[in-house]
């Protein structure tokens, strides 16, 4: 049976990867993560041999850092959602409230300054990066998440709090996290068009970012309604052949 949060997950993963916090800083960390310079990984012609190699392996690690941290988080919230079953309606609210301060954010409605903080780091000598290197560096950088992951991450982790077993909670925050990490691991093969691509994609990033904006607002009025399964009953009924997968 199909399931909508299974679906809503990914996407907010692929969006959160595309969004004006996370896609401008992804050549950095391609480089971190290949043991090279800027210089090395954007200049023109063949990469030099083992880069590509060093980049994917140390992508692969970086992934899995911020995907333990999601899970973490969605276990945590799903053990306080049970914990506090009393206060469903309360914890739900102000799930939405988080979620709809993010978009008006993102919407320029509001400006709050702390939302604009981007992760940052030194990168040192990157040659000497290793593999759990990597790892410490993806879940330092999911710990402090930019406003952009955080504000789809906050509904993600308010829907796996609410399903009916941990399991399918933590398969969420699963989800999302391999939708969010997949395009940087598959960056990492292919540097130099990715490169190219993120170069052009940058000027529709205030489109995206609005985009993101709507989504939230959206959400934050399902979330407050509790009508996300009203949601999945009309795709259901929308489009049947869901109901196959």
């Amino acid at each position: 049976m199909f399931d909508v949060s299974i679906l809503s997950a990914f996407l907010g993963g692929l969006i959160v990867f595309f969004s004006p916090c996370v896609l401008p800083i992804v050549p950095f960390y391609l480089s971190y993560m290949a043991g090279a310079s800027m210089s090395e990984i954007s200049a023109e012609g063949r990469l030099a041999p083992g880069v590509r190699r060093r980049a994917f392996a140390a992508s692969v690690m970086f992934s899995a850092g911020i995907i333990t941290v999601f899970v973490l988080l969605g276990a945590a919230a799903f053990g306080l959602s049970q914990a506090f079953r009393g206060y469903q309606t309360e914890f739900r609210l102000f799930a939405a409230l988080v979620v709809l301060i993010m978009g008006l954010h993102f919407l320029g409605v509001l400006r709050i300054g702390f939302l604009n903080r981007v992760f940052q780091m030194d990168a040192g000598d990157t040659r000497n990066m290793s593999v759990l290197g990597a790892y410490v560096v993806g879940f330092a950088f999911a710990a402090g998440w930019t406003p952009c992951v955080g504000g789809v991450l906050t509904a993600v982790v308010f829907t796996a709090s609410s399903e009916a077993t941990a399991l399918k909670g933590l398969g969420l925050l699963l989800v999302f996290g391999f939708a969010m990490t997949t395009p940087f691991m598959v960056a990492s093969l292919f540097i130099g068009p990715f490169l190219r691509f993120a170069s052009r994609f940058r000027r529709h990033l205030p489109k995206v970012e609005k985009a993101m904006g709507v989504l939230m607002l959206v959400f934050a009025g399902l979330i407050a309604t509790d009508s996300v399964n009203y949601i999945a009953q009309w795709m259901l009924e929308a489009f049947p052949a869901f109901q196959n997968i």
